[in-house]
Parts: structure tokens; C-alpha cells; sequence
């Protein structure tokens, strides 16, 4: 099952709370590049995002003689996208819960204290 397949069910079920989606995810890429390392059974690619940030996915032949260029690409390429989604769902979630935290709670949070609105949550006891 592939990112679009499992949007597609998403939408079909009507789950439309706040998500990352594969375009958004796609949208967020804007450069790769693929390194074979000087083992020759490694490949590393590395995806740079909008904002400048990059992140790795690595594939490894466990037999040299197992190694294609062409499928480690690939399994590298899908190892640093599944790193993107883990990013923007951190990002989307961050967003959801910033509106909700108060200054207060920000710097009760900071100093490891109860959070006055919320005096059972705290960073240590969330």
C-alpha cells in the first residue's frame, strides 16, 4: 500500500482532521541526491526541503552481489521520505497545540513546574 492509496481511503472514510498529506510531503522536497558508498552496497540519498533542511535514507545490500543501483535508490529515497511525514506531522501537530498553549503555560513548561490552567500537566507529567 502507497501514500496516495492510503490517502485515498482516508478521504473515502471522511477522516478530515487536521493531517500531513503525500502532497504536502511532495511539496516539501526540492532537491535529492544519491551517493553510493565506497563499500559499493550502501546508498544514501538525501532530500533538501523548502526550508534548507535535509534528511537521509540509507539502503544496504547485505551481498554485494545483491546490489542494484536502481532499487537502493529507491528504498533510500523511501527510507528519507518516511523521515519528511515524522517532520511535518511534528510541525502540524506543534501548530495544533501552540494556539492552545498560553505564555504561562510555556514558561511553567520551561521551568519544569504545573501548568496554572492545567496544574496536573506539566512537562514532566504531560
Amino acid at each position: 500500500m502507497n501514500d496516495k492509496t492510503i490517502e485515498q481511503e482516508i478521504q473515502s472514510k471522511g477522516l478530515n482532521a487536521p493531517r500531513v498529506t503525500p502532497d504536502q510531503v511532495s511539496a516539501e522536497i526540492v532537491g535529492e541526491t544519491f551517493t553510493v558508498l565506497p563499500n559499493g552496497r550502501t546508498t544514501v540519498c538525501q532530500l533538501t526541503l523548502r526550508n534548507g533542511f535535509t534528511v537521509e535514507g540509507i539502503s544496504a545490500a547485505v551481498s554485494i552481489e545483491n546490489f542494484d543501483a536502481e532499487i537502493g535508490n529507491k528504498v533510500a529515497r523511501q527510507n528519507a521520505v518516511g523521515k519528511v511525514w515524522e517532520l511535518l506531522g511534528f510541525r502540524l501537530r506543534d501548530d495544533l497545540v501552540r494556539s492552545a498553549l498560553t505564555d504561562a503555560d510555556a514558561q511553567a513548561d520551561l521551568t519544569g513546574t504545573s501548568r496554572p490552567d492545567h496544574p496536573r500537566h506539566s512537562v514532566a507529567n504531560p
